[in-house]
């Protein structure tokens, strides 16, 4: 299969995981960069933030329109993160790829094994604690900046968690964290965009974006948690495979 069939294929299914629940895919978007599509470690994390910024954007209106954005808690969140994200972009380029990789492959095998042990969201949102959401939004915003990934399949259980919103109000609201992390992200690493194979990454963004709609309607259809459960075996073989890439 060509490149840019490719290219299509993967953002599709990189934008029904971010439209379904919230994040996710862009986990899947450096595997893919790299081992489908030939890009470098360095420019694949830089590639996933120009892919997430633009499918979280959208998926973000969407959610928005269903009033399933918390904005306030959202901003205090994402703005916690802004810093991190700015100076993990700049430490990023300066990092092995070997290294890049193996780090990148532990986040996401925690991740999935994070999603199997899911707990129930409460029923009704709990008083937001500014404390903790600016140390979750904080910590979220330096994995965004180092290893290219939105943060969804973190935000999500940190929104229900630590700030106590229910799971659909925190799969929106962490729409608009990723937009604002990735962003922050993406404007420290202008250096290294010269890797990018645009006639790559143009289809693979366009199909996630509308990849996310259909999402977000096949999420009000099946159910959340088979949903985190078939996601998350397909995060876990990934994450396998990109460590035995780089051991081996």
């Amino acid at each position: 299969m060509s490149a840019p069939l490719l290219a299509l294929a993967a953002g599709a299914v990189i934008g029904l995981a971010l439209g379904a629940l919230g994040g996710g895919g862009s986990v899947l978007a450096v595997p893919a960069l790299i081992y489908l599509l030939g890009f470098t470690p360095a420019a694949a994390t830089t590639a996933s933030l120009i892919l997430v910024t633009a499918t979280s954007a959208t998926a973000l209106y969407a959610h928005a329109r269903d009033g399933q954005v918390h904005w306030r808690t959202g901003a205090l969140f994402a703005a916690a993160g802004l810093l991190p994200a700015a100076l993990g972009g700049l430490v990023a380029g300066r990092l092995p790829p070997a290294l890049l990789t193996g780090a990148f492959a532990l986040v996401a095998a925690a991740a999935s094994l994070r999603m199997f042990r899911h707990a129930p969201a409460p029923e009704d949102d709990r008083p937001v604690r500014p404390n903790r959401a600016a140390a979750a939004g904080a910590g979220l915003g330096a994995v965004t900046g180092v290893l290219g990934v939105g943060g969804g399949f973190l935000a999500v259980p940190a929104l229900v968690g630590a700030v106590g919103l229910r799971m659909r109000a925190a799969v929106g609201t962490s729409l608009l964290v990723i937009t604002a992390n990735s962003l922050a992200a993406l404007l420290t690493r202008g250096g290294s965009a010269h890797g990018i194979d645009w006639a790559v990454l143009a289809p693979f963004t366009g199909t996630a974006i509308l990849g996310a709609w259909d999402g977000k309607r096949l999420a009000a259809r099946v159910s959340g948690g088979a949903l985190r459960r078939v996601f998350a075996s397909v995060l876990l073989a990934v994450a396998a495979f990109m460590l035995i890439d780089v051991i081996a």
